[in-house]
């Protein structure tokens, strides 16, 4: 996966995603369940969204991603808010030589992007050795519903001025998985044309059962986990779960 390519229309495209929700969520789990300090390792950060909201709330950011044109977006978004905060290109499977923090998150369902349980597990246990003692940490992922549902052998579209994508999804080859063939048309100011862009993305998910089972292995006891942004327990037609889990 590379958002390389996409990282320059990706905030046109995710204009009505639920970053205030994300933000909310993890504000209101780290009052519940006693977060020990404001330091937030930020993983899979993208172009700043969620870590900027969160720096304007008053935590601690740290930003990870492994996009380098992603990071750069989210310093120059930064920039332009008036805020700064550090930023590392790091894979979250193999995260390294950074201090403790806190609270942990991968939001966004950037967790699906890891295409092994050895990736997951792997990520488990660095963020576990990021945390400090008692430390929080919150993910969200899509339900194996949502990828054989919502995803699989479905089309997407967007037709505007600025951009244009059409957006195909089809069943992976492991299980839980999909494959997206996206094809962008972004407008050049400059010449009035538009220049295409062309990305292949993998996502793959786990059944909540996997997960609990590799963050205990980590060491984190599971402290709720709930769907769709509510306090609501998985169902068998719910499309994102979210985690909260504390440090041992």
């Amino acid at each position: 996966m590379s958002y390389e390519q996409l990282a320059y229309v990706y905030d046109h495209l995710m204009a009505d995603a639920p970053y205030d929700s994300w933000v909310r969520y993890l504000c209101e789990e780290t009052e519940h369940f006693q977060a020990p300090g404001n330091r937030v390792l930020d993983l899979g950060c993208g172009t700043g969204e969620v870590s900027i909201r969160l720096i304007k709330k008053g935590f601690d950011v740290t930003g990870v991603d492994m996009s380098e044109n992603m990071l750069a977006v989210a310093a120059e978004k930064a920039g332009k808010e008036g805020v700064v905060f550090p930023l590392f290109q790091q894979d979250m499977s193999k995260l390294e030589g950074l201090p403790e923090y806190d609270i942990a998150t991968i939001f966004c369902d950037s967790l699906n992007y890891l295409s092994t349980p050895e990736e997951v597990r792997d990520t488990f246990r660095h963020v576990h050795s990021h945390l400090a003692p008692e430390g929080l940490f919150l993910f969200d992922v899509h339900s194996t519903y949502q990828m054989a549902q919502i995803f699989s052998n479905q089309t997407f579209t967007l037709n505007e001025e600025e951009v244009a994508y059409i957006w195909s999804s089809f069943p992976g080859e492991e299980p839980h998985s999909v494959e997206h063939d996206l094809t962008f048309f972004v407008l050049d100011e400059e010449s009035g044309r538009y220049d295409r862009i062309e990305e292949f993305h993998q996502q793959r998910t786990f059944p909540v059962r996997d997960f609990i089972n590799w963050l205990q292995e980590a060491s984190f006891d599971v402290l709720s986990v709930t769907t769709d942004f509510s306090d609501a327990p998985p169902e068998e037609t719910s499309q994102r779960i979210f985690f909260t889990c504390r440090k041992k």
